[in-house]
């Protein structure tokens, strides 16, 4: 299916906004990057804080649908093998998919100029992570897969490091063969203290 102009502009504006920062990001190199004059994003973005909106509207709706199915597709790992593998496809799909990697940029940038961006951030970054292994972790535990402890808090020691980690992929991309080594190491270091 062919993209619509539209399309192409927000995407082209989630790579700008990503690479340049908002205030940086300017409605010529937006126009320039999807093949158009100026005035062809003000036919369907009426200032840059309106393309602006519409593009975090579709970063919130992409993280939405991909997380949406993730939460519902979850299923609870019988065994700490099945955590190792769920984790790191999680890992491998947050560290290489182009909008999330783009999205968390914008989100690292923004999140100190913006108010929305800051709750965004806040709920990217921790609160669904953390939630989501809060779940699986109390699960395995009441299944005597994981030792008991408050799964809250064992989700959240998880899930900070790799986050950092993965952030690490973003600024330093030629590094990222080495920091994914480090997320094994520390996944599996995690598994053999914490399972029974």
């Amino acid at each position: 299916m062919a993209k619509t102009t539209k399309t192409e502009i927000l995407e082209a504006a989630l790579e700008i906004f990503a690479r340049d920062g908002y205030e940086k990001t300017n409605m010529k190199d937006i126009a320039d990057a999807v093949g158009l004059v100026k005035s062809g994003i003000y036919k369907h973005y009426e200032n840059k804080e309106a393309l602006w909106n519409a593009t975090l509207d579709m970063m919130e709706t992409y993280y939405e649908e991909h997380m949406k199915a993730r939460k519902t597709s979850l299923r609870i790992p019988e065994n700490t093998e099945e955590l190792y593998q769920m984790v790191m496809g999680m890992v491998n799909f947050t560290v290489h998919d182009k909008n999330v990697i783009l999205t968390r940029k914008i989100l690292t940038q923004e999140q100190f100029r913006n108010e929305r961006i800051r709750q965004l951030a806040d709920r990217h970054f921790v609160y669904d992570i953390e939630g989501m292994f809060t779940r699986v972790f109390g699960e395995m535990m009441n299944r005597g897969s994981l030792k008991k402890c408050d799964p809250q808090t064992l989700a959240f020691s998880f899930s900070a490091p790799i986050s950092v980690m993965i952030r690490q992929c973003d600024r330093i991309p030629e590094k990222e063969a080495e920091v994914m080594d480090k997320i094994v190491k520390f996944v599996k270091l995690f598994i053999e203290q914490y399972e029974i």
